[in-house]
């Protein structure tokens, strides 16, 4: 498979009746996947971004009517089909099948979450904006799926369905505690991966459970801790790990609960000296000599999707303040941002995303 994704919009359904089209779809898509990376924010910026660079596009595809108008891509754009759009981007994706997993002595992290795209909202309350829930794979930096629901109440119902999607032998896939349900368990060790899920109340007893039972013996367990400073602060995180057969006996609905994680992050701030403590924990599959270490590792990379991922698409790209949202616009421009963020973690060169797209 071609790792080139031009040769993935080939693939996308045209969704305007035949011998009634000026504008090629494969033309559409590389206009308004050009213009998207060339730090176009809108279509009629979009539009003149192609225009400006129309002999450069002309060296992959003819273009023998010229760039279409903004409005033209923007209505085209609101009736493709996203589950079109989503195979050829998850075709794209397994072309990069080998950078996905990171080493192969190393179990690459996979991590699941959502985000609300504020600016597609419907109504002044909010209500009605779409929810894209994406994998990010750490180690390769790379979106690897993405799936859209209604609201952020609707992952639960969406991530199995994400996951069947993507190949992700010798992953560890991690969630938040939205994610922390039995089916998720199930299905990802289906996927002949592991998980990591953030405990919290939204499991009766489950919590309850693993916080008494740490309180009575975090003394004897083995830890690990690391230290780091920024943004006016000093963070020791402390991790601690036990085997969970007593919780597995107690909770046998979830599939192959090996490990029960504890991570406890204790930060100073340095203008005030004050000090504030969190205490988090995960249940996992992991194998039970898993070294804390490594653990500890794996729940970090989590973050790697607020920080590498959403924190990308709301600043570099602006997401939220896009109010594209009539049909499948939103949901279609969503699919293009994270597509462009792979090109962009491709390219080798050691500097910004934001310098990036100026460069490009």
């Amino acid at each position: 498979m071609s790792v080139n994704f031009l040769d993935h919009i080939q693939h996308i359904e045209d969704p305007r009746v035949p011998g009634m089209v000026i504008y090629p779809l494969d033309e559409i898509m590389f206009s308004v996947l050009t213009g998207l990376l060339c730090r176009g924010e809108d279509w009629e910026e979009i539009e003149y971004i192609c225009e400006t660079q129309l002999e450069w596009l002309k060296k992959y595809l003819p273009f023998e009517n010229g760039i279409a108008q903004a409005q033209t891509m923007q209505r085209i754009f609101r009736s493709i089909n996203p589950k079109s759009l989503e195979k050829s981007f998850s075709d794209w994706v397994c072309a990069l099948q080998e950078k996905i997993t990171g080493c192969s002595n190393v179990k690459g992290v996979v991590a699941v979450d959502g985000k609300t795209l504020r600016g597609s909202k419907k109504d002044a309350n909010g209500s009605g904006a779409l929810h894209m829930l994406s994998a990010y794979a750490h180690e390769a930096g790379l979106v690897i799926g993405q799936c859209a629901v209604s609201e952020k109440s609707n992952e639960i119902t969406a991530i199995p369905v994400l996951l069947d999607s993507l190949s992700l032998k010798n992953t560890i896939v991690t969630f938040d505690a939205m994610g922390c349900q039995k089916d998720v368990s199930h299905k990802v060790r289906s996927k002949n991966a592991d998980y990591i899920l953030a405990l919290k109340g939204n499991q009766g007893t489950l919590k309850e459970d693993v916080t008494l039972w740490f309180k009575e013996n975090i003394k004897t367990l083995p830890q690990h801790k690391t230290f780091s400073g920024g943004h006016g602060r000093i963070e020791t995180r402390t991790c601690c790990i036990t085997p969970a057969e007593w919780l597995s006996k107690r909770h046998p609905e979830w599939k192959d609960l090996n490990i029960i994680i504890q991570v406890t992050s204790e930060r100073t701030f340095k203008k005030t000296g004050k000090t504030s403590e969190e205490t988090r924990y995960y249940i996992s599959s992991l194998a039970k000599n898993t070294p804390p270490e490594e653990a500890l590792k794996a729940v970090r990379a989590h973050w790697s999707i607020e920080n590498n991922l959403h924190w990308h698409l709301d600043v570099t790209f602006k997401e939220d303040q896009s109010r594209t949202r009539k049909e499948h616009s939103a949901q279609n421009l969503s699919i293009m941002r994270r597509t462009i963020l792979n090109i962009l973690r491709k390219e080798k060169s050691k500097t910004s995303l934001k310098k990036k797209r100026l460069k490009a």
